[in-house]
């Protein structure tokens, strides 16, 4: 059996990225033809039980990949399982190397066992790798970042994507197994958490609502470039089309914002104005100054480009927590 050309499996969709990814395919698939793994959800797995194959699973289990992908034979696999924070790659290293690193061994070892006796099934696995790689690289004067940057990573969960990253590479370079390695910076959106945006819009809100009127804040100095998630899955979906297996692919915002500009555009979808406090408990011992990322290989190879502005993208985020909050 070769693969499904119409069936995509999405590992890790009950995160913000694999439930946009869904929301994309729902409009030319019906929902049994996409595949959604989730364990630990980092959303309201809800969003996503009803609009496709949703399996619970957990990616370190190797047998349990395995009978997945061989039941389903996906044309495009999309691998975004993980565990995503880097603070709590610091508490669970363990756990994040594990999750992150022997997942990614688990998904590309089904699709070589697979091979062994179906050599014409060849899927595309699209590996959702991070800038957390470049880690030390990412100075001021190095940035926009290309792929070439060395990747010196600054906390486990960094280097657990730098594994996935070039287990991804050898699996191509060894196996012929199509892969794509997308190192996406920051990226955010409805359903995000654990983000600079995230997080004030939401404390905004909170405040909107009537809840403390300070609004706390850390560092307010850094530097990102921030991609809208609908940008982000629209970038993965062509490169699971155009681009070139085994290649590496940036995937960033083209706009710098200091972390202050977002607090006006959140004061402007919420007609408030906030009370706004640096909390030294928000502060973190060290910070990117800059995180920002070249995208013209992405551009050139696909003809992708942002379709979002941040000032959107905070919009549509206040409409999913007034729609959550009914």
């Amino acid at each position: 059996m070769a693969q499904a050309a119409n069936t995509v499996l999405i590992t890790g969709s009950a995160g913000m990225v694999g439930s946009h990814l869904i929301d994309h395919y729902r409009k030319s698939l019906p929902k049994q033809s996409i595949i959604g793994t989730w364990f630990k959800p980092t959303i309201d797995v809800n969003d996503i039980l009803n609009e496709c194959t949703a399996v619970e699973l957990d990616v370190t289990d190797s047998e349990k990949v395995f009978e997945l992908i061989n039941r389903h034979h996906p044309a495009i696999i999309y691998h975004l399982a993980a565990q995503s924070y880097p603070t709590v790659s610091w508490e669970k290293p363990v756990e994040t190397i594990d999750t992150n690193m022997n997942g990614t061994v688990n998904v590309f070892e089904s699709v070589k066992k697979i091979r062994a006796t179906e050599n014409d099934y060849d899927p595309m696995i699209v590996v959702a790798c991070s800038s957390a790689e470049y880690g030390a690289s990412l100075t001021p004067e190095n940035t926009p970042v290309k792929e070439s940057a060395p990747l010196l990573p600054l906390h486990p969960y960094g280097v657990s994507k730098v594994g996935q990253d070039l287990l991804s590479f050898q699996y191509w370079e060894n196996f012929r197994i199509r892969c794509i390695r997308v190192r996406i910076f920051n990226t955010t959106g409805a359903r995000k958490t654990n983000d600079v945006t995230s997080d004030f819009v939401s404390r905004a809100f909170q405040i909107s609502r009537g809840a403390e009127n300070v609004f706390r804040v850390g560092n307010l100095e850094t530097k990102r470039a921030i991609t809208d998630v609908r940008d982000l899955v629209s970038a993965m979906v062509l490169l699971a089309e155009k681009g070139k297996p085994g290649d590496v692919y940036n995937v960033s915002g083209d706009r710098v914002y200091q972390v202050k500009e977002i607090i006006p555009l959140i004061e402007k979808a919420l007609a408030i104005k906030l009370n706004v406090q640096v909390d030294q408990k928000l502060l973190r011992p060290s910070d990117e100054p800059i995180i920002f990322g070249d995208s013209s290989k992405l551009k050139n190879d696909t003809g992708w480009r942002q379709q979002y502005s941040l000032e959107e993208t905070v919009k549509d985020m206040i409409e999913y927590l007034k729609l959550k909050s009914k």
